[in-house]
């Protein structure tokens, strides 16, 4: 779905991604960490074309990204949904519209487009808040909206750009969930974010920038104190009496 081949960016002569090289796998649930400033944003931007590459090659859902014509971009951005850290959604427009307004532009029927949005929120539990403006909802809510808007075109690619950075522990985890479950339905999902308890509480792939380079690796999932205690009891070796 994502394939990066010796990628590197550079703004105004600094490096901030260098060599860059990685793949994902259809429906795979990953990670992309590192500090604030580490380039995760920058490397989500490349992804669906918002940013230029300087060197390597960048393929995602088949389409060759490097030196891609504006003409092209549409494409590539309809094969894929994004979700921002702070939503943008719109303002003056219900939770419905939110959802179906792009739709309206892709020439998808009025009806489809109502059943999709609906079918959408379900799967986010928002159904019941069809006519609601986002200043009414919650910011666990209008994320979860955020989610069901990158969703409601059935994407292969989903890329979350810290999508609980401005959520408590619980709503973070909620919609954590919700990422996982989706994959699991066979959507690539790439989340950027620099929580580790959320990383480590997941136990998947993750691509950690250092440097601008990305080490790799898979974080095991913590357990719980108990089961952690489990486990150990479990490797020991009794003497014989």
């Amino acid at each position: 779905m994502i394939e990066f081949y010796r990628v590197s960016k550079e703004y105004q002569g600094r490096r901030v991604l260098r060599d860059v090289t990685f793949k994902t796998k259809k429906g795979e649930f990953l990670f992309l960490t590192g500090p604030s400033g580490a380039g995760k944003t920058t490397l989500l931007k490349l992804i669906f074309h918002a940013e230029k590459l300087t060197e390597g090659q960048i393929i995602v859902n088949g389409m060759n990204v490097s030196g891609m014509p504006a003409s092209r971009v549409p494409a590539l951005r309809r094969s894929m949904g994004i979700v921002f850290q702070d939503y943008k959604l719109l303002p003056a427009r219900s939770v419905l519209e939110n959802l179906t307004y792009v739709q309206k532009f892709l020439g998808v029927p009025a009806a489809e487009r109502r059943r999709r949005a609906y079918q959408t929120l379900r799967l986010v539990e928002l159904h019941h808040r069809l006519a609601a403006l986002p200043e009414e909802l919650s910011g666990g809510e209008q994320q979860r909206v955020a989610l069901a808007r990158a969703l409601v075109n059935e994407p292969v690619l989903l890329v979350a750009d810290e999508p609980t950075g401005n959520l408590d522990h619980r709503l973070a985890g909620e919609v954590m969930k919700l990422l996982q479950d989706i994959s699991v339905r066979g959507t690539t999902v790439l989340v950027a974010t620099h929580d580790q308890e959320l990383v480590k509480a997941a136990g998947r792939r993750c691509l950690t920038l250092d440097r601008g380079r990305v080490v790799e690796g898979l974080v095991e999932a913590a357990l719980p104190p108990q089961a952690a205690t489990k486990r150990a009891d479990s490797g020991r070796v009794e003497s014989a009496p």
